[in-house]
This record gives structure tokens, sequence and C-alpha cells, in this order.
């Protein structure tokens, strides 16, 4: 620990260069040697450091073993410090990110490049880790960071294979956003996926593998679930996992099995993640129903009759096939089967890919929210037989190379037009000639190619690279071995073309372009797959797609769309690099294999960064670090400098000789042209060092001093204060004892403090236990000393919420409740059918307006029905019963039938109002009959008796004048002569005519 200890203490003050090599390329004295800058990179990389600056971008070096400086401290040593003050690291990146992210609330972004097995998947890992472990979080937020990082080994498990440079080789690009809200803290995420290797699914070169869920299945797979997708445990029974291509031919062979990992382990954690993430039993299962059918369609085998008719040759479950591969010749059944596998495996990872996105979506817009995004994306490729795939790759880093110089240049402009430092123009390769090259419209390589594909008639790889010889004969970046030099055309064969790139010369097989770029299925197998029982290719092969005659975008205009809205979504955020280097191809830490490492150095363009970084000033830092690193070494700076920082940094470096041409000062910076500037500073800084240490010396033994003096005063001073304190104390609690003795005696020095103490207690105890509604008469039991004003308070308190009520309630809601105030006084204990009655709104009237007639609207005038409602009206003779309607007005009832007004009852004329005390709806109205124009009483029924009287007598004015019987009811039949209703309880309502010529009503019996 203390030698590592040791070891950061020299890289941060820039000592021991010999032995470590410089942790910022940009101060490395010859700068435009790339030996220099690969000895620089092997000597730190011999004492395991890792990472090296070249300014703001980070270089690290692949060691192939664990090391001690991933840990939660390590993260927290890193967290919130500026960039400069300690040694590279990729948490450094992150931190400072994270931060700028923060401050500027811009949104960022960290581009990590490399070519396979330089450590991209592990350092984009990394970056994940930090921010879920340093974010600010919570429950919710920790969820999210579980679905982050179980994200990896799921995308790993379906897009990473063995290739022959790296055991876990990322067989797409991925750029993944992770949102932050207003506090920093990660609250939703998105992953793009571009250019899955989908060939590797049919084939794969010579000692490499198909993509690793396949192997994880069968050797991590449960018996069960074996037997259930029909499969078995060995990968040799698999032609998609054991067909190799050597030289453009298809071979058998053999499946290798990784010693650096365990597909049986890996299994388990994918089986572990996807719950994670949010996957149900179902979608898992579905899922892998998938991945089996994949393999079982490339054990699928075809023959070829007499007259030329394919057909299958081996059991297979794959229904309707036949069918469509009868019409086609065996090397189309054959193509027309691969191209299914590619299609079902290429869909259903960009189905994975959304199903994840699903989960880590931000469930609701924060505002404030702002974004880190994550580039993980394949380097630069030169294998010895590069194809379609290569192709897009190198043009994939061709436009990034194009973006990070351009950015580059941006920031380093910006950064000297911002201090008042005149820019310098500086010289550097432009390839935007090569991305023309390959992207332009009409004329570049990519429409070419389309244009091959869709031109009809024979078309061939040949025919396509005549095509470019023809259209790009000239350009400077394209060579065939048609239009080659003898020299040349000894190492490139008739079927390939090579491009210029930045990085080096790339030479390109044609054979398979076109066939890769079409990516085409045949639309009956679309159709087919649209009628799978299977969800997730429902959902991947849709019906739309087969009924729409427009011919899908190639391969290559996909990409180069793709990548284009990568271009936008990365110049729309503040860029940090990180360019990852592999040391050697087998995979052996400590060993740094020289040549592969400059080829690397090349292909990711770091002398080209570094010469853009060191065009003008090797070195810049703010005034205030300057300052305070270097101010031992001038009296006037030493040990504290008060005045302008910009003037302690120019009398400070006048004091150690600069000359003009060496140093500029900005607005907040100070710009160092030559590293030889700053080591000779450093150097004479860690000469300072042992006077600076016996003046330490001597000023740390002041400050014991002046800390024992200050020390004792405290000490004393809270010892006062607690003595205090306690005197206080004491003294209270006599008089609590003295007041409670005393609590009966009138109010009096002895007990007014405990008596104060009682008041003040339930008051405060009254003020937390108020009631909280008009309903609630719960009160605190106050002590007899208050129970006086304890009962004024209660009062005071249901005044006042009853009055809050009471201007709260709406005036229809005030209506309602002063009529079932008027029913509660007239029925309640009173008539059996009131309690069913209070839990139902009176309403302002049963009848529509359509169902009054027109014609007694007009017969009313200028009365206006307040209420209106169906009864049944019994004659005075004969009771027999008659439909009539019932309307209520300001001043008068009328009862209607039909068309016409049968009788008019004025309120004024009223007598009174009888019902009986039982359940029923009968009801007498008693009107005069000495009045011709009134008619005498009537007698009426109504399913609404209690809202119909309430309201009668609330119109009326007649609420005193209702009244209940609980036997029978007297009304008058004619002058002198008196009708009766008798009232009993039944099963069942009924109102008929009983004996004695009364009106009999039986009542339902309420339960």
């Amino acid at each position: 620990v203390s030698l590592r200890r040791v070891r950061l203490v020299m890289e941060s003050a820039l000592t021991a260069r010999d032995r470590v090599g410089v942790q910022d390329f940009v101060l490395l004295e010859n700068y435009n040697s790339e030996a220099a800058f690969i000895e620089n990179l092997r000597r730190r990389f011999r004492e395991n450091l890792i990472y090296t600056y070249i300014g703001s971008v980070l270089v690290s070096v692949n060691p192939y073993k664990e090391l001690e400086i991933y840990s939660k401290p390590q993260m927290e040593r890193y967290r919130g410090v500026s960039f400069y003050e300690i040694s590279p690291h990729i948490y450094a990146v992150s931190d400072n990110t994270y931060r700028a992210m923060r401050t500027e609330r811009k949104d960022q972004c960290i581009l990590i490049s490399g070519e396979s097995g330089a450590g991209k998947t592990e350092a984009s890992k990394k970056i994940l880790l930090y921010y879920a472990v340093t974010c600010p979080t919570n429950d919710h937020m920790a969820a999210l960071g579980d679905r982050l990082l179980q994200s990896n080994p799921v995308l790993e498990a379906f897009g990473n294979a063995k290739t022959l440079r790296n055991d876990n080789s990322s067989r797409f690009g991925k750029y993944m956003d992770v949102q932050f809200d207003f506090r920093g803290a990660p609250v939703g995420g998105h992953i793009l996926n571009y250019l899955l290797e989908k060939s590797r699914v049919v084939h794969q070169n010579h000692g490499e593998r198909n993509f690793h869920i396949f192997y994880q299945l069968l050797d991590g797979g449960e018996d069960d679930l074996l037997i259930t997708l029909d499969l078995e445990r060995n990968p040799q029974k698999y032609q998609y996992l054991v067909k190799v291509v050597t030289f453009n031919c298809l071979a058998q062979g053999n499946c290798p099995r990784l010693s650096s990992v365990s597909d049986k382990n890996n299994w388990k954690v994918v089986m572990k993640a996807l719950p994670v993430i949010g996957f149900t039993e179902e979608e898992v299962q579905k899922l892998l129903n998938i991945i089996a059918s994949v393999l079982h369609l490339g054990n699928t085998q075809f023959g070829e009759g007499e007259e030329g008719e394919t057909y299958i040759t081996t059991e297979t479950q794959i229904h309707h096939l036949s069918k469509m591969i009868s019409p086609l010749s065996f090397e189309q059944a054959l193509s027309a089967r691969d191209a299914l596998a590619k299609a079902v495996y290429g869909r259903t990872f960009t189905w994975l890919v959304e199903k994840i996105n699903q989960s880590l979506a931000l469930k609701v817009h924060s505002k404030g929210s702002s974004v880190i995004g994550l580039l993980d994306i394949y380097g630069f490729e030169v294998l010895q037989h590069n194809s379609f795939e290569q192709f897009c790759i190198n043009y994939c880093n061709e436009k990034l190379q194009q973006l990070f110089i351009e950015l580059t240049l941006r920031s380093e402009q910006e950064e000297y037009e911002t201090e008042g430092i005149a820019w310098e123009t500086v010289q550097y390769f432009d390839n935007k000639i090569i991305c023309d090259l390959i992207e332009e419209k009409h004329k570049g390589i990519i429409s070419i190619l389309d244009e091959e594909c869709l031109r009809p008639g024979e078309t061939c790889d040949v025919s396509f690279l005549e095509k470019l010889e023809d259209a790009l004969g000239g350009h400077p970046h394209f060579v065939t071995h048609k239009l080659a030099n003898g020299k040349t055309r000894r190492v490139m064969s008739r079927e390939e073309f090579r491009l210029l790139h930045y990085a080096g010369e790339v030479n390109y097989n044609v054979n398979g372009f076109l066939d890769k770029n079409n990516d085409s299925l045949n639309r009956n197998l679309k159709e087919v797959m649209c009628q799978s029982d299977n969800q997730i290719l429902q959902h991947c092969f849709r019906r739309e797609e087969v009924i729409d005659q427009k011919r899908p975008e190639m391969a290559a205009t996909q990409f180069k769309n793709s990548l284009m809205k990568l271009m936008e979504i990365l110049m729309s955020k503040e860029p940090s690099y990180v360019r990852c280097i592999k040391p050697n191809d087998a995979k052996q830490p400590g060993r740094f294999d020289e040549v592969l490492v400059r080829h690397q150095v090349k292909y990711l363009g770091l002398m080209e960064n570094l010469r853009v970084r060191r065009a003008g000033f090797a070195y810049r830092r703010r005034f205030e670090a300057f300052l305070q690193r270097y101010k031992p070494l001038c009296p006037e700076t030493w040990p504290n400098w008060h005045g302008r920082l910009s003037d302690g940094v120019s009398t400070l470096v006048s004091h150690l000789g600069y000359k003009p041409e060496e140093y500029k000062l900005g607005r907040s910076k100070i710009f160092i042209r030559f590293p030889k500037t700053l080591f000779t500073t450093e150097d004479a800084l860690e000469a300072k060092k042992p006077e600076i240490g016996c003046l330490g010396v001597l000023y740390m033994h002041v400050c014991v001093c002046v800390v024992i003096v200050i020390q004792s005063g405290w000490r004393g001073m809270k010892a006062r204060r607690r003595a205090k304190r306690r005197r206080q104390a004491a003294e209270l609690i006599r008089r609590f004892i003295k007041g409670f003795i005393y609590r009966h005696e009138e109010y009096c020095p002895e007990n007014e403090y405990f008596l104060d103490h009682v008041r003040y207690s339930f008051l405060k105890n009254l003020r937390q236990n108020l009631p909280k509604s008009v309903l609630d008469k719960n009160w605190p039991t106050p002590p007899p000393l208050v129970a006086e004003a304890s009962e004024h308070l209660r009062r005071m308190h249901m005044r006042n919420m009853t009055l809050k009520y009471c201007r709260r309630v709406q005036p229809e809601w005030k209506k309602q409740m002063m009529q079932k105030v008027e029913a509660s006084k007239i029925f309640k204990d009173q008539k059996d059918s009131y309690p069913q009655s209070v839990g139902r709104l009176f309403l302002d009237s049963r009848l529509e307006r359509e169902q009054i007639n027109l014609k007694v609207v007009q017969t009313l005038g200028n009365d206006k029905v307040q209420y209106g409602v169906s009864v049944i009206k019994y004659d005075r003779r004969g009771f027999k019963p008659r439909p009539r309607q019932l309307l209520l007005t300001n001043t008068f009832a009328v009862l209607v039938d039909r068309t016409k007004i049968k009788q008019r009852m004025d309120y004024s004329a009223m007598r009174g109002i009888s019902v009986s005390s039982l359940s029923d709806g009968v009801f007498v109205v008693h009107m005069p009959s000495e009045d011709n124009k009134q008619k005498g009483d009537v007698v009426l029924h109504c399913s609404h008796v209690i809202e119909l009287v309430t309201k009668l007598a609330m119109m009326a004015n007649k609420v005193s004048y209702v009244n209940i019987s609980p036997g029978s009811i007297r009304f008058a039949v004619a002058r002198g002569k008196e009708g009766i209703i008798d009232f009993v309880r039944g099963s069942e309502l009924k109102v008929a005519k009983g004996k004695r010529g009364h009106l009999l009503v039986v009542s339902q019996r309420l339960y």
C-alpha cells in the first residue's frame, strides 16, 4: 500500500519522470516523435499506470489483470476533485463529465473507442458503476441503477462473441444515454444499437464463435428446458455453431470453448438479470424459443431433385418452409434459410434493446434534467480478410475521427478566445475527403453500391467493383488491382479495392458486398413469420411490412443514416474521450507489443490529437491552482498572496525568470508553451521542499501552542455554560414543586409558574388535538383550572368550524340541505320510509321538460314550474285511480291530465297535508270544500312521497300543517260528508276499496 501511495505522490508531483513517464502526453518534450509517445506508454504500463492524458483525452491500456484501483474508496478519492489535481483515471473523466453537466447544465457525452479487446466495454461498465455508487439516490433510483448495470450482461450475451482478438468482443455499436434530474440523480436511460454483425449467426471465422447466448443456453440451461426446446448440450450438433468461413469458402470446424469465461456461470447471471430489467417468465421463455429455433433452422438441410426442385431432407419443426423452398434452387434455398436466421436474430436483438429501453425509460418528465451519453463503438478494424462489415466499421471511425478533430479544435479555439489569447492556425489532416468518398450522394461508394443492388438484370460483386473503378478511378484515396502500379498489384487480388483511410491503407474484398447490402428476406418468409404464435416475432415481423410495396433501404444506407443521427446527437453535447489500447494479442498481463501498440496509436489518431493539442501551449492551469502549487518559490507570494490572483502569478513567473515567449497570461489561466519550462519549475519546487519542510515544522509548533491556548479557553467557557444551565435547571425544578404544593390556592408568586405551565400545556395539547370537522365532538378533557375557558374555546371553535363549513357550501347543496333538514323535522321517527330517503338526493324535478305538455306551460303563463312529479289520483267517490302530473309553482299546485289542468290548489287556501306513519306513498292535500274553485280534498299516491311532501310544504309555507296519522286519515268528500283511508301493514303494497266504503292501503313491511 505504501509503495502505491508513493507512486501516486510521484505521479501528482510530476517527478521520477525517467521511471514512470509523464501523466499527460502534452508534456512530452519531443511530442512529434511516435517513438517517444510509445515509450511513455511502455514506462507507465510497466508500473501498472494504465491511464494517461492527452489534455482532456484519456488513453487507457488494457492490463489484462485485476488492479486495485476501482474500489469505493478510490471513487471517493476522485469525487469532486479537479481534473488535473490527481493521477489520470477513468473515474476522473466520469467525475469531470458529471460535474460539468451539473454546473453548466449542458448535456455531456463520453466517446469510448479502440479495437476489439482494448477494454471499451469494461471502461463503460466502470463509468456506469461510478455513477451508480457516487450519485445521490433513493430506492427508485437504486432500482434504476441496478437495471442500468444488469442490462450489460444481457446485451453482452446476445451481442458479444469470441473473436480471434477478444473473448468478449462487442459485435454491435452501443450508444447509451443516462438521464439525470436537477439534483444530479440518475432517473432514466436509453440505448441505441448500431450494425449488429448478423452474418456471425450463420458462419464465423476459424477460431471464433457465434454469439454467447447460444453456448450459454446449451451449457447452462436446465435439462427440462433443453427437453422443452428439443436441444442437446453438445454444440457440435448444430451447424451454425461449427460452420466457419476460410478464404470465402464455408467449411466444417470445431466449436472453440472459452478458458477465460464460464458459459454456465454467465447463463446464471443473464437469467438473474432478465427479471431485474423487467422481463416476465413468459417473455423469457418466448425469447429462448427463438434462440432455439435459430439453431434448429441451421440444422435444416436441403436436397435437389432430378428436375432441379429443392426439398427438405431433415425432419424439422419449422412448418410451411418446404412450400416456399421448392421453387428455389439449392443455393437459393440455403441462402434463404440463412437470411431468415439472420433476420430473426437481428430483429429479436432490436426487440431486446427496445424492451430494455422500456425498463430504463424516464417515468415522469423532470424539469432541469440533463443527459450523459456513453458511446461504446467498434474501433478501426484491419483484418487479414476485410469485407462489408469492416467497410462500415471503418467508415464509422472516419466520421468519429472527423468529429473528434473538429470538436477538439473548436474546444481549443474557444478556450483561447475565452482567455483572450490569439489563436494560431493548426495544420492537420482533414479526412473529409475520405468521408465524401464513401458517403457522397450519387458519387460515393455507398451510392454506387445501392445503385448496383437495385439495377435490373444480372449483377454481381465484380460488376460493382468495375462500377467503382469507372466512377472513382482518379481519386487519390481509392485503388484497385486494375488501377494500381505493379508493386501494389502484387499484394492485391483482383476482387479487392483499397481505401487510404486517415489511419492507413485497408484492402476490402468485394465478395458478399451486394448480398450483405441487400440484406433482403423473401416476402413469403416474412408472411409466415407474421403468422407466428410467438408474440416477440409478431412484434418483429409486422404485417404492414408484407403489404407495403416500398423497398426498404439498403443496409449501408441505413447505417449511414443512423450514423448521421449519431453525429447530430454527439454534436449537441459536450464530448469527453477515452481511447482504449490493447498491449498484446495474447491477452497476457505485463506484455507490451510495440508493433501492435504503434498500429493502434496510428489508427486511433492519437499523434494527430497530440499535435493539435500542442499546436499552441502545452500546459495551462487556473491562476489559483498554479499559485497554490508554486508560491513557495517566490518570497513575495509565500506563504500567502493577498492581492489579485493574476498579479500574484505575474509576480511569481517574473521571479522564476520566465521569458515572454515561454508563457501567456489569460483572463483566468496561465498558458506555458514548453514542457521544459514546467519541468524546470517542478524541479525547483522539489529542491525547495526540504526548506519548506523545516519552516513547516516551526509553523506547526507555533500552531500547536496557539491551539492549546484556544482549547483551554474554549473548554473553560463550555464548563461555565454547563454550570449555569445546571443552576437554572435546579431553580426551575424547585419552582415547579412549590407551585404543585400551592396549586389549589389563588394565583400567587408561589404557584404562578406551575399554573402558567398547566395552562400552557393544555393549550398546546388542545392545539394538536382540535376537532377537524363539525361532526367530531371529541374535546380534550381540561384540568379544573381551565374548565370554564375550555368550554368557551370549544363553543368558539365549533362556531368557527360551522361558519367555515357553511361558507364552503355551494348554493345547490345548501338548498338540498335545507330541504333535508325540513324533511327531518317532519318525518324523523314519524314515518317508516323516512330512513331510506335520507341518503337519496332530492331532485329539482322528477319530470323532464319534454314530459310537460306545451299547452299546460302556456296556460300557466308567468308561473314557472318549480317541481314536477308523476302521481296517482284516487277519486273521492269510488277511489278509481287516475294517472296525473302534479306541478308545483311558487303560489299554487296543479293536477294535470295530459294537456288539461284538472285542479288548481292555491297554497293560501291549503288547510293541511296528511300522510300515514307507514311506508306507503299515499297522502291527502286538504282543501276547502265550500270553495268550488278548489274542489275539496285530494287523495294522491307518489313513489317519492317524502320528497314531494317536503317540497310542497316548504313552497306553501305549511310545514307545521303536515299531519302524520298512525292508523287512518279522514278527508272531505263533499259538503258535510267524509271519506276514510285505512292503513295496515302487509307483504306488498296494495291500494283498493275496502269494507264499509273505506280506501284500504296495505303498506309493505320494511325489515
